[in-house]
């Protein structure tokens, strides 16, 4: 083993020159796309090319858990191994000895020349014995032919090097030159390092691919834990572990190990911190007990405020003499950073553990060095809070004066600060009732600052303490809606149904609050029953002279359900009074609901701007937590009228929100809209990618109306890959459920039902389906619905002459609807019925429209299928066409952000769930519409 703990041979595959095992993966959870690009690197070496990639990651990330993982996955592989170890990082050539060592038959093999450039690494011991003198390019051009010309025949050399921020710089440089140099060999090189300061050397790395590692996301963590302990948390438990871990795979196993060997008998209450002994803590205290006297002072204050001006700091500072290069250390130690004038601890998890690894001393100086330099008048939070981190746990002065600050920090919307105000109040002020209050009002501000665990903490310390009806109902209002937006919209409708029944009487407006939720976590879990039943509650609940706001939830309870009983006619009353009494508030919750009305009755415009002004209204508001919901309705209502580049902004942006605010279930809802969109405009590599990273969410929590649109998502991707059966098979799926259970998206889905019905010779099938689809768009009465309703009709058509009435009935709606994605593939359809009658000009017609308009919105599928179609019309279709707009879309202006970010395309496929071949397609329309010839220049264009 090397002094870092990692061994130093060879891998058992290498001592016997090859290894054909078909060895089971080790578990690396949450890190399978991570691994896929790696196994493909090795799989393109197979073939001869070869090729290198830095995996960067911060400590704990798992990086050597995915070098390791590399091995059995890759068989018939050579594995070498180095690694950086800090106490060897000063000695030239030690990584690349430790490599040479393992390999000497090799290196004995090499031509005397190339064995003498190589004297230096090898040491006085090696074959040549001491050299005289250094020829770096000789050295470096010795092990590239080592490295890639020394294995067997046929075989891959994949050599794996870890910890590369700790390699001396003449090994580190001796690797990276022979990494930019693999094109053409069977040879692949992973280094890893960690991410965070600049490393000496890091510049060495240049021009090698970068692939970062992430933080975990909770079904990957929950899958550790699960892993790694013998008995169940369970769901609450877990998340408070998953909290403090902030998805570090280390963490959650050295927490984990702790736990085991507590026992789940003694377990008597969750960590606070990280173990003393765990690697990570050591690791953090190994860099603090390096830092100066004056450094440390600097990260204590640092760690004690969250998030500290610079010029705070610096005051600060000064007034306590410390030496101005304190913030440099600390920033050299990877454990500060500094962004916009604002000085931070680098990481949720490091500023856990730096605020157990400070002693309370140092804690102490700190807050009462800040409290000093705070202005009571023009900075009073930051005052306030440190003074109160000095106070006794009985000063109920000071929690007054906190409940103040908590208020200012939220009327500026920093959740974050205000939470952890009215916490601290809630510890130094009364116990009882008091103590409850502040406890909720921290709960709301967590949940609104994206710490839903956090939040669900203080509600479970809170409940006990809440003696009145209304704290009582706010806890369970928060707590339903938690459950609704990460958990399991099934039980939230249940437990949110129970408290609007406890509060009926006495506090209707807090039931009715209640109802609306439980009603959308109805509408979630793809229970329509369930809703229906909820708004039997809500109707109780009405009374003669209604207030607007109230007045709108009950009509759209009344008009909901209709719609899910097949009432369209009794439905659409209610809906419209829905709309029209959107303008008498400014709610948010009251727009998402006008919109989900407007678009129940198929008016898309109306759905799409309500939807829009909900989220205007939440953000100014402050409520950034409805967000995600009304993107929702946003996505949906763009996707009916056709406009699939609003309705993927609408999901991108929506589904990072979810993202920051812990709304799991919200991220899913948008993510399988995007696969929808991605698969309806037949980039089925794309939906898959999409699916796959919402599948386990979707079953673990039940969510309903996710899985109908991943279910019409999969058969729009057989449908664009000629598998009309397998999504014949899909839709019956869908259509085959439970009563009352995903109405709404069956009925939108029926139109491509009908194509792959017919597609499969199924036509009885497609005629009763089509039979409902009729009555539906006809309720509407939207133009766009009718639209497909037509085309539906126009394939079913027993005569040309009848297909064409429909075809052009269809194109004339579509063209009144303005949804010109659904008016190209009328148009394709139509075209190709006309070939069919050998009318070939007037398909052509037809055809080149149809083109421009998939051209346009990027659609490669539908432009191929479209350049067959009209090269089988006789027309000669030359390549695809320039774009005809330098206007980008919404998924291309996102992935030019991110390569301005310095993204490679593989990250980028990652955090938009598309498929990195994806990611090439939009690059080379990028650099067409906007004139750019690489990554530099389009990187300039968006900073």
């Amino acid at each position: 083993m090397t002094p870092g703990g990692r061994a130093v041979t060879l891998s058992p595959m290498v001592a016997t020159g090859m290894d054909t095992r078909a060895d089971p993966l080790p578990a690396v959870f949450g890190r399978a796309r991570e691994l896929a690009r790696l196994t493909g690197l090795v799989d393109r070496a197979r073939e001869g090319h070869g090729s290198a990639v830095v995996l960067l990651g911060e400590a704990g990330s798992g990086r050597t858990a995915l070098l390791d993982a590399l091995h059995p996955a890759a068989p018939a592989t050579r594995v070498l191994d180095t690694c950086g170890v800090g106490s060897e990082s000063a000695l030239p050539f030690a990584g690349l000895h430790r490599l040479l060592l393992s390999m000497p038959t090799d290196v004995s093999r090499l031509p005397p020349p190339l064995r003498r450039s190589l004297a230096p690494a090898l040491g006085p011991t090696g074959p040549t014995g001491p050299a005289s003198g250094i020829d770096d390019f000789g050295l470096h051009a010795a092990f590239h032919h080592l490295l890639t010309e020394s294995a067997e025949p046929n075989s891959v050399t994949v050599c794996r090097v870890d910890d590369a921020h700790l390699l001396d710089h003449a090994s580190l440089s001796a690797l990276a030159f022979t990494a930019r140099r693999l094109a053409g060999t069977r040879t692949v090189l992973v280094f890893t390092a960690e991410q965070g300061p600049e490393w000496t050397g890091a510049d060495l790395l240049d021009r090698i691919p970068r692939l970062r590692l992430r933080a975990l996301d909770d079904d990957a963590a929950e899958a550790i834990l699960r892993d790694r302990l013998p008995y169940d948390l369970g769901s609450e438990r877990s998340g408070q572990l998953l909290d403090l871990c902030c998805g570090n795979p280390l963490a959650l196993t050295e927490v984990a190990e702790a736990l085991d060997i507590e026992g789940a008998g003694a377990l008597t209450a969750l960590p606070r911190s990280l173990p003393a002994n765990s690697r990570l803590r050591r690791s953090v205290r190994r860099r603090l007990l390096r830092l100066s006297s004056d450094a440390r002072r600097v990260v204590a204050m640092v760690a004690a405020d969250g998030a500290l001006d610079l010029d705070v700091l610096l005051s600060a500072s000064a007034k306590a003499g410390i030496a101005p290069d304190g913030l440099d250390e600390g920033r050299q130690a990877g454990l500060l950073v500094v962004t916009d004038g604002v000085v931070r601890v680098r990481g949720r998890l490091l500023d856990g553990v730096l605020r157990a690894e400070l002693d309370l001393g140092e804690a102490q100086e700190a807050h009462r060095l800040l409290t000093d330099v705070a202005n009571p008048e023009t900075d009073r939070y930051r005052w306030t809070w440190h003074r109160a981190a000095l106070a006794s746990t009985d000063a109920a002065g000071i929690a007054t004066e906190l409940d103040h600050a908590a208020a200012l920090a939220r009327e500026s919307h920093d959740y974050l600060a205000s939470s952890r105000a009215s916490e601290r109040a809630a510890v130094l002020g009364a116990p009882g009732e008091e103590r409850a209050r502040r406890l909720i009002s921290a709960s709301a501000d967590y949940w609104a600052a994206g710490r839903p665990r956090r939040c669900r903490a203080l509600l479970r310390e809170a409940e006990p303490l809440a003696r009145s009806a209304g704290l009582r109902g706010a806890a369970a209002l928060l707590n339903g809606e938690i459950e609704l937006r990460s958990g399991s919209p099934a039980a939230a409708a249940s437990d949110l149904l129970v408290t609007a029944r406890q509060f009926a009487g006495t506090h209707r407006s807090l039931a009715v609050e209640t109802l609306v939720l439980a009603g959308e976590a109805n509408c979630v879990a793809g229970d329509n029953a369930g809703y229906c039943a909820t708004a039997e509650d809500a109707a109780r609940l009405r009374t003669s002279d209604e207030a607007p706001a109230t007045g709108l939830v009950l009509d759209h309870f009344a008009g909901m359900a209709a719609t899910f009983r097949g009432e369209h006619g009794k439905a659409e009353g209610a809906l419209r009074r829905v709309v029209a009494f959107a303008d008498a508030t400014d709610h948010p919750v009251a727009k998402i609901l006008a919109s989900q009305a407007a678009y129940t009755l198929g008016e898309s415009s109306t759905a799409h701007e309500l939807a829009l002004r909900a989220v205007t209204h939440a953000r100014a508001t402050g409520d950034q937590t409805q967000v995600p919901w009304a993107m929702v309705y946003a996505s949906l209502a763009a996707l009916l009228s056709d406009r699939y580049s609003a309705a993927a902004s609408s999901s991108l942006e929506g589904l990072r929100t979810a993202q920051a605010l812990g709304q799991r279930n919200c991220a899913i809802d948008h993510l399988c809209i995007l696969a929808l969109l991605s698969a309806l405009q037949g980039d089925h590599e794309t939906a898959a990618v999409r699916l796959d990273a919402a599948a386990h969410g979707v079953a673990e929590r039940g969510l309903g109306r996710p899985s109908a649109f991943g279910s019409w998502a999969a058969a729009c991707a057989d449908l664009a890959v000629g598998r009309p059966a397998d999504a014949l098979d899909r839709l019956r799926l869908l259509s085959s459920g439970e009563n009352h259970r995903y109405s709404s998206i069956r009925a939108m889905a029926i139109p491509h039902f009908v194509e792959a019905a017919v597609r499969c010779g199924e036509r009885r099938r497609a005629e009763r389906a089509l039979g409902s689809f009729d009555s539906w768009a006809g309720s509407t009465g939207g133009p766009a619905r009718r639209a497909l309703a037509h085309r539906c009709h126009a394939l079913l058509a027993d005569s040309a002459t009848a297909a064409a009435e429909h075809y052009l009935e269809a194109i004339r709606l579509h063209r009144n609807s303005n949804t010109s994605f659904e008016l190209a593939r009328t148009e394709l359809f139509y075209a190709h019925q006309l070939r069919r009658d050998r009318k070939p000009g007037q398909a052509r017609e037809y055809l080149r429209e149809s083109l421009k308009i998939f051209q346009g919105a990027g659609a490669r599928y539908w432009v191929h299928r479209t350049q067959a179609e009209l090269r089988a019309c006789g027309d000669p279709v030359r390549g695809e066409s320039s774009p005809a707009t330098t206007d980008l879309t919404p998924q291309q202006s996102e992935i030019s952000r991110l390569v301005a970010e310095g993204a490679t395309n593989r990250e980028i496929a990652t955090q938009l769930f598309i498929s990195h071949r994806t990611v090439d397609y939009h690059l080379r329309n990028i650099f067409a519409k906007l004139g750019v010839r690489s990554r530099v220049e389009l990187a300039k264009l968006f900073r």
